[in-house]
């Protein structure tokens, strides 16, 4: 298997901060799940990179057939049998607990088992001071740079509040990828507020909120529509006079099968690709659906490799992530 693959600037920048901030020690990523081809090619691939070391865990025969599949059965990897009324998740996260491993990564589950143990309170990842987010890095061929959008994998409804702290995720994901006090839209049919549209009223408030005490270090706006944040002629044809139309660097979503919707046309229809990372836990977790590409799941690896080594990692992860375990003392 070769990784001769090309990347954009952006997903290099993140690749070569993944290889160089785990120079000597990978990343042990656990794979719950692991015959799933495409996300067990991407790990493999980050493997190749240097960057990170697959522990792949679920059933040793399926396992084994999607190794012979990808031509890398003669190739030796620390396979973790488990029987099939074990749940994957769970034993992935007691590996990290247990100091075996250190990031969670998707592999053949359903998106609700993965991330039902995830959310288990008992298991002490969420962050007491964060929400969970969902966030999508995604490259649109028809757009000048990366943009970032979320939620679309957690949050059904967001409320104002939880929207704020999605602002606040995105905000730390896109630092990882070099981009610095980002254009951030709330996104809505249209770009006034209407007492009808429930949502144009809710981005209203979190913008008047971001300017009497800002949320995050970035350019807020909204709401705002899909076409005036990515077309400045756009913009221009509507009379929407902001500087920031065409420059977006961010898109949160009113609910989630809109921001769903947004990825899956883009990836599906339009040529686009992406890296998806949950951000809000103690611990790096990679998230890849799995119809997608080895390099979308790659990239994954790689976004959590390089917040994972970061000497910024305690406002990804919290306090209690260490290199090689995780603190349970809270």
């Amino acid at each position: 298997m070769q990784n001769n693959m090309e990347l954009i600037p952006e997903f290099q920048t993140l690749v070569d901060k993944a290889i160089e901030r785990n120079a000597g020690k990978p990343m042990r990523i656990a794979i719950a799940g692991a015959d799933a081809e495409n996300i067990l090619q991407g790990a493999i691939m980050a493997q190749q990179e240097g960057f990170a070391e697959p522990i792949l865990i679920g059933n040793y025969k399926k396992i084994n057939q999607t190794l012979e599949k990808l031509g890398l059965s003669d190739r030796k990897f620390d396979i973790q049998p488990v029987s099939n009324d074990t749940n994957v998740v769970q034993y992935a996260i007691e590996m990290i607990q247990a100091g075996s491993a250190d990031a969670l990564m998707r592999g053949n589950t359903q998106t609700r088992d993965f991330l039902m143990p995830v959310l288990n309170k008992v298991n002490h990842l969420i962050r007491p001071d964060r929400l969970l987010t969902h966030i999508v890095m995604i490259k649109i061929p028809t757009y000048h740079k990366m943009l970032a959008i979320s939620d679309v994998t957690l949050l059904v409804n967001p409320s104002i509040e939880e929207r704020k702290k999605v602002i606040i995720n995105m905000v730390d994901a896109l630092h990882v990828f070099g981009v610095k006090n980002p254009n951030i839209g709330l996104l809505s049919l249209i770009e006034k507020p209407a007492f009808h549209m429930k949502d144009t009223v809710e981005a209203q408030t979190i913008l008047i909120d971001h300017q009497d005490e800002p949320i995050a270090n970035c350019n807020l706006v909204g709401p705002i529509t899909w076409d005036l944040m990515l077309n400045k002629e756009a913009a221009r044809l509507k009379g929407y006079d902001n500087p920031a139309c065409g420059e977006f660097d961010g898109v949160v979503v009113t609910n989630l099968m809109t921001g769903n919707l947004i990825v899956k046309v883009l990836d599906t229809s339009c040529g686009a690709y992406n890296c998806g990372i949950l951000i809000g836990a103690n611990i790096p977790i990679a998230i890849t659906g799995r119809s997608e590409s080895a390099r979308e799941a790659f990239l994954s690896v790689a976004a959590c490799a390089a917040m994972n080594a970061s000497p910024r990692h305690k406002i990804y992860f919290g306090e209690d992530h260490i290199q090689g375990g995780l603190g349970l003392d809270h």
